[in-house]
């Protein structure tokens, strides 16, 4: 029997962020607070992080449904200097509460030249690199590091026993050719893609998994009951001990900062996390910065291109070129995500978005 790929359908932006903050506001989100979780959602899947868009919004309407997404309180400010806070995020939603610490680093940069905010107990905080280019566009270089206490996926290098998540780490900063926009996990694949792979019974491009008793595997079932495997560190096998160790790098500044880790009880799904952000005026001058990069980053673009590949780009730059165009031509979403979607339209009465023609 001949299969057929279902053609591709494709939105307007606009009108996806309208009804992913309509779907909020009804499930008793805020309005202000629903139109930044939207926005983020759908800045991922502008940029083609697709597991990381709008995939996440029927998980986010079910947690604020449980009570697991908190959606009302305010965060508490723990620890408050010129440059520095921690925060207790509450469970609040995760793009919301990074957006305000955004805010809040940049206004200390502007001040001091740098400013972190540290947020334990955040709700999910979706996709790195849709965060980062607000900080470069006004000038700025942007650290986010994230770590999951309650997820477990990820083995130590030479370990079988899941210990991190695949807590993801992005850096943002302007150049004279453009922004960088660095959004890595440290492990060598994520949770959401093994996870959709799972559901669709597919398998990985590589052998990025061991199972339990440290088989390589590129079957995503291995990190299900009744199997207990563990996604890989970046660099795999053969040189994992780089992911391992951006791995405690990170849950030093995110769990360690701010007070909140996997030893804690009660844990639930979230995210804690690490946001710095840097004012090159308040170094070198914002003028050697942009020389400095400036050049990197020519000399990255101009490079020769080895054999089958057309040429070096460098990280975000396709991500941007896809965000302008799906802005113009629709954004085309992955065919599952809107079936997921269905029984919450239907539940708050709204109609499915209408594909472009």
């Amino acid at each position: 029997m001949q299969s057929h790929t279902p053609a591709t359908q494709r939105f307007d932006a606009a009108a996806l962020r309208g009804m992913a903050q309509a779907m909020f506001e009804r499930a008793g989100m805020p309005s202000e607070r629903a139109a930044d979780v939207a926005d983020i959602l759908v800045e991922g899947d502008l940029m083609g992080h697709d597991t990381h868009g709008l995939q996440l919004l029927p998980t986010y309407l079910a947690e604020i449904e449980s009570g697991g997404m908190a959606v009302k309180e305010d965060y508490a400010v723990l620890s408050n200097r010129p440059a520095v806070a921690t925060w207790d995020g509450k469970r609040l939603p995760g793009p919301w509460l990074t957006l305000r610490a955004m805010e809040s680093a940049m206004a200390r940069a502007r001040d001091y030249g740098t400013g972190t905010v540290t947020i334990r107990r955040a709700h999910h905080i979706a996709c790195l690199a849709a965060y980062l280019e607000r900080a470069t566009q006004a000038g700025f270089v942007m650290l986010l590091f994230s770590s999951a206490p309650a997820a477990a996926t990820v083995a130590p290098f030479g370990g079988t026993r899941p210990v991190f998540s695949p807590s993801p780490l992005a850096v943002g900063f302007p150049t004279p050719e453009g922004p960088v926009l660095i959004d890595v996990s440290t492990s060598i694949t994520t949770n959401g893609l093994t996870g959709r792979l799972y559901k669709e019974g597919k398998r990985l491009p590589h052998p990025w998994l061991i199972d339990e008793h440290g088989n390589p595997s590129d079957d995503p079932a291995v990190l299900f009951p009744p199997h207990a495997g563990s996604i890989l560190p970046l660099g795999g096998l053969d040189a994992g001990h780089k992911g391992f160790a951006l791995s405690l790098m990170v849950e030093a500044l995110t769990a360690g900062l701010s007070g909140h880790g996997r030893d804690d009880p009660g844990r639930r799904w979230g995210n804690t996390v690490f946001l710095q952000i840097l004012d090159p005026a308040a170094f070198a001058g914002e003028e050697a910065f942009a020389g400095q990069m400036g050049w990197v980053a020519r000399a990255c673009a101009e490079n020769p291109p080895r054999p089958g590949v057309d040429r070096v780009r460098l990280p975000g730059q396709r991500a941007l070129e896809r965000k302008a165009r799906q802005l113009r031509d629709g954004v085309a979403l992955n065919p599952a995500i809107l079936p997921q979607l269905a029984p919450w339209l239907e539940k708050f009465g709204m109609p499915a978005p209408s594909p472009l023609p």
